[in-house]
């Protein structure tokens, strides 16, 4: 078994997606089990699938409603999917083997909020991150509301589950990241706990924070620059932040 992972426990069964975004990314996603498409007619025109890739189920709104939670925001679009393949930390480092590769990686401390979660992975596509890495049993399975938030961003942006995040935490160092943790209780700015080289951004969840071990396993503790009229942000906001202060950092000086 491959460093700093397992295979997810908390993904199985199949998963139903829900919305333009997040069911044309997962077509397009050749990494994903497709199962079943229900559809209005009007959204699969719009689709345009060869007719080989996938069998339709053409429904009316009302009978897609059924197939999704209450109110869910479907848009004439319900696919069903097995849940991605696992993926690996190792493999993550593989991929930004250059020492030039400065995407980053978002660490999350038991973010259990499946919408959270997505909008994360969205900033994360946004802002170039290399990935996202969770705790497996304190972080939210694949759905379609995760699918939602991220908007499309859960098919092409990479999520690594580990058994336990300060070993992973460990193996990051080892790889060469500088990892910051985001805490309201810091001293340095985030902007002073920067470097040229590779980062892992930690956040932990609303409320509670990042646990003590976390924060003992990051290099430096910083906090973002926000007003004293406000005492936090929603950690969707604070990961948009602090991925933005990341692609907008500095080149380091070439040879």
């Amino acid at each position: 078994m491959r460093k700093g992972h397992r295979p997810s426990v908390s993904a199985s069964g199949r998963v139903r997606l829900w919305g333009r975004h997040a069911v044309t990314a997962a077509l397009a996603n050749p990494e994903r089990t497709l199962r079943k498409l229900w559809a209005t007619r009007e959204a699969a025109a719009a689709l345009a699938l060869a007719p080989s890739l996938l069998p339709v189920s053409y429904a009316d709104v009302a009978d897609l409603g059924r197939l999704v939670p209450p109110d869910a925001p479907h848009q004439g679009l319900v696919l069903e999917v097995d849940p991605l393949p696992d993926r690996w930390l190792a493999d993550l480092f593989e991929t930004a083997a250059d020492p030039a590769d400065r995407r980053p990686i978002v660490v999350l401390d038991q973010v259990t909020d499946p919408h959270n979660v997505g909008a994360v992975l969205r900033s994360a596509a946004a802002f170039d991150g290399l990935g996202i890495v969770t705790q497996d049993r304190h972080a939210p399975p694949e759905s379609g509301a995760l699918a939602r938030a991220a908007s499309g961003a859960l098919e092409n942006v990479p999520w690594i589950r580990v058994v336990n995040l300060a070993r992973a935490l460990d193996e990051m160092a080892e790889a060469g990241y500088w990892r910051i943790g985001l805490t309201g209780h810091a001293k340095a700015m985030l902007g002073e706990a920067m470097v040229p080289g590779k980062q892992a951004l930690v956040l932990g969840a609303e409320g509670e924070g990042m646990r003590q071990n976390t924060e003992a396993h990051c290099d430096i503790l910083a906090k973002l620059p926000i007003s004293p009229r406000v005492e936090s942000l929603n950690i969707s906001n604070a990961a948009a932040i602090a991925l933005y202060a990341t692609a907008t950092r500095p080149a380091p000086p070439r040879d």
